[in-house]
């Protein structure tokens, strides 16, 4: 009998999610279900020590003809983990999902609808929001050394202005949920293995509006994003996550040759030709 075509691959990675990683998956195998598409999902798990391991396990035999964990002995970042499962995603339409990110088939129908009817758009983002229902920032102007401060200071008074972005056009889009469509993650290529954990998806928003394509918010859809945040540690003090993510960001900047000013950046891109 032959096999069915992949409608969506599912890309997610796993790391002390123990509290999350059910609630996830259960949250797409229902969408699937709901939306009636046919998906694959990817787990890749990062050296967990939490419980989380098991959990995997589990639903891997529970759930054997849709869902696959490469289980690894540690962590190896978002880059080179998430490398890992995109290799093996054959679906139209490739999802990037944190673990503490729960799906709902209304927003995994219109990511889908809306990137059928917009075929410049590579990426689109829905809205987030916290568990508590309070609106979360999930895209945001490229970062400069200036911005990124004040993101990192003044993140929730940064939300609050926010909070109008309409729908359509934006810089990035962070990678607690991207909806792409295969052939464009086929033309851009794997994410850049030379940032360990963060910016990745800066790096990622750059090459796909340098490949002709939009990075786009459609916030008319929403999801819960029950964040982390394992690089902003309470009291603003420094852990392994922050120096990995200034490392990140230093690189992403001699990369694309600017840390000031976005001018140059936006040439580069055609940004302003949307």
């Amino acid at each position: 009998m032959k096999k069915k075509a992949i409608d969506v691959s599912v890309v997610i990675l796993s790391f002390n999610s123990v509290t999350y990683i059910e609630k996830c998956l259960n949250s797409l195998f229902v969408s699937f279900e709901e939306c009636n598409l046919q998906g694959e999902v990817t787990v890749v798990e990062n050296g967990s020590s939490d419980g989380s391991i098991d959990i995997l396990k589990k639903m891997q035999d529970q759930y054997p003809d849709i869902l696959y964990v490469i289980f690894q002995e540690f962590n190896t970042g978002t880059t080179r983990s998430r490398n890992r499962a995109l290799k093996r995603s054959t679906g139209k339409y490739i999802l990037i999902l944190d673990s503490d990110a729960y799906m709902n088939s209304e927003t995994l129908d219109k990511l889908i609808i809306y990137l059928e009817k917009n075929l410049k758009v590579g990426l689109v983002a829905p809205g987030l929001v916290y568990p508590d229902g309070r609106f979360q920032m999930s895209v945001d102007i490229f970062p400069t050394l200036v911005r990124k401060l004040k993101r990192y200071f003044s993140l929730r008074s940064i939300e609050e202005n926010s909070k109008k972005i309409m729908s359509g056009s934006v810089d990035y889009a962070i990678s607690a949920c991207w909806m792409l469509r295969k052939n464009v993650v086929d033309k851009v290529g794997l994410l850049d293995e030379n940032i360990f954990y963060s910016p990745e998806d800066v790096d990622y928003c750059i090459r796909i509006w340098r490949a002709g394509y939009q990075v786009h918010y459609f916030p008319d859809v929403s999801m819960v994003h029950d964040a982390q945040e394992i690089s902003r540690p309470k009291g603003f003090l420094i852990n392994r996550f922050t120096i990995r993510h200034a490392k990140g960001l230093a690189y992403l900047f001699t990369k694309h040759g600017y840390i000031f000013s976005l001018n140059s950046l936006y040439k580069k891109i055609n940004r302003f030709s949307v």
